[in-house]
């Protein structure tokens, strides 16, 4: 799949410590999707980051072509965000 990264979103995954090749392996086999509104969909994944387990967190508008990464982040509350059965 194509997406599209801005500068922005760019930045903030440097600030964030998340690695370019994290957030591809999310968007290429996320463990989740998880609609959020206006046609972004979280793609979300546990990732082991230092040893310590998190949550990575993909926004995307999937409305337009190529998809646009909206944010990423990381997070350590799992149960907080992941969807269960």
């Amino acid at each position: 799949m194509n997406y599209e990264f801005s500068i922005h979103v760019q930045q903030e995954m440097s600030r964030r410590g998340i690695s370019l090749t994290q957030v591809e392996a999310v968007l290429s086999a996320p463990d989740q999707k998880v609609p959020e509104h206006s046609g972004v969909v979280c793609y979300q994944s546990k990732v082991e980051i230092d040893q310590k387990q998190y949550l990575v967190r993909v926004m995307v508008n999937e409305t337009l072509t190529p998809m646009k990464v909206v944010t990423v982040y990381r997070t350590s509350k799992i149960s907080k965000y992941w969807e269960t059965e």
